[in-house]
């Protein structure tokens, strides 16, 4: 007969292995968004069809770029009351928006230099992930002065873009690249905490688009801006 302590060891191995695997959807998700975003981004920047498309209209990109601000703001507010299937399905289609509008580093940085911002942000990126899962730190405290950090960030580059300060524009970038570094420890801790609480639920896929939204959004401004300080422009 199985003993009480041996029943509360196999559900806390249960429990884990349950997160380990929410979480590796939730960087499945995260991968796959992150895959169709390049592609389409470098489908775009090769297609003088698409450029067309996207560059010669006057209001082309930016509309583009609303629609962008209206997909994250539906997913993340309305992905855990939708099918799953719908979620992904926003999802995929953001990744893909956000492609067509970054295709502009194409033409911007040589492609060695995009390589290399690439790879130097997954490696900032996984680190911070993985210790925003197995620090003991609750990480709350720091990530509302991150997100305060940003905030203030999104309004001195808007300033920037009428003064076109040189000292300006690297200390944003700098200031950048440690804010998500700092947002992609918080999130994953916050997604963690949430896998956990929704874990063997209906709803856990759900969680899993949302976590890999948010870390998606980390990993891409992560990598614009360490692009903008290591990028070689053409």
């Amino acid at each position: 007969m199985q003993n009480y302590n041996d029943y509360n060891y196999d559900n806390a191995i249960d429990r884990k292995s349950a997160l380990a695997s929410q979480m590796a959807r939730v960087f499945g998700w995260m991968f796959i968004g992150l895959m169709v975003t390049g592609l389409t981004a470098l489908f775009t920047a090769t297609s003088p069809a698409m450029l067309r498309i996207i560059y010669t209209g006057r209001f082309t990109i930016f509309g583009l770029m609303i629609l962008e601000l209206v997909f994250v703001w539906f997913i993340s507010s309305r992905a855990m009351k939708m099918e799953y299937g719908v979620a992904a399905a926003a999802f995929i289609l953001y990744s893909i928006l956000n492609g067509l509008t970054l295709s502009s580093i194409f033409f911007a940085y040589t492609f060695k230099s995009i390589a290399l911002a690439f790879f130097m942000s997954a490696g900032f990126f996984g680190f911070m992930s993985v210790y925003g899962m197995i620090t003991k730190t609750d990480l709350t405290s720091l990530g509302s002065l991150f997100i305060m950090g940003l905030v203030g960030l999104i309004i001195v580059s808007i300033v920037n873009i009428f003064l076109h300060n040189p000292t300006l524009y690297w200390i944003i970038s700098f200031v950048g690249v440690a804010i998500f570094l700092g947002l992609t420890a918080y999130d994953s801790q916050k997604i963690k905490d949430i896998s956990i609480r929704f874990t063997g639920t209906e709803k856990e896929r759900n969680v899993a688009i949302v976590g890999a939204l948010i870390l998606y959004l980390d990993f891409i401004n992560l990598f614009l801006y360490i692009l903008r300080i290591l990028g070689k422009r053409k």
